[in-house]
């Protein structure tokens, strides 16, 4: 059925068997695009979708153009260098104010959380803060915790810990066994970004 034709009760029948924790993690490509796809997919049945991006910024990744289409059910916000609240970056190596760039982003997402609007969650890259030591496991381990009952909740990024897996009810780890880049081929806009 079209997201066009769900009922209230359609929606609210929908709703009560969400509340699953997904892990995307791993070495290989992926982690990001399967959780759009399953926002994609959310979207089309009428659910809402919230994308908080660690460590990302830039305005030329494909996916920030989706929330338009979406008519205020599919929010995605950055909380990396070149997002659009900070200046452009040339070096995205890590700095300093990466750390708060993260905490600003769990604080975003526990605020998303506290609205009750967001049926499917995505944290996206909260691997690759933890690894790094922007965030603790024990803070994500606590949003999960507190998560909504009826949310569906998505963390991706290489580098999850065991602690975040082993509370995951989807754990897929993506292995590359073949990339583009080892041949010289460089990110490629529309299918990469």
């Amino acid at each position: 059925m079209h997201a066009l034709n769900m009922t209230a009760d359609n929606l609210d029948a929908l709703r009560e068997k969400l509340g699953l924790v997904h892990v995307y993690t791993g070495n290989g490509k992926g982690k990001t695009t399967a959780a759009l796809g399953l926002a994609m997919r959310a979207l089309e049945h009428g659910l809402n979708v919230s994308m908080v991006q660690f460590l990302k910024g830039g305005l030329y990744i494909g996916e920030l153009l989706a929330p338009d289409r979406f008519s205020g059910k599919f929010s995605i916000e950055q909380f990396g260098k070149g997002s659009k609240d900070e200046p452009s970056y040339e070096d995205f190596s890590p700095d300093e104010a990466d750390c708060e760039r993260a905490l600003r982003g769990l604080e975003r997402a526990k605020a998303l959380m506290a609205e009750g609007q967001t049926d499917v969650m995505i944290l996206d890259e909260v691997n690759v803060a933890l690894q790094l030591r922007h965030v603790s496991v024990a803070e994500v381990i606590e949003l999960v915790k507190s998560k909504p009952a009826n949310m569906e909740l998505v963390l991706t990024g290489r580098y999850a810990p065991k602690e975040i897996m082993s509370i995951g009810d989807y754990v897929t780890e993506m292995k590359a066994h073949e990339h583009p880049y080892n041949k010289g081929i460089l990110g490629r806009k529309g299918i990469d970004y």
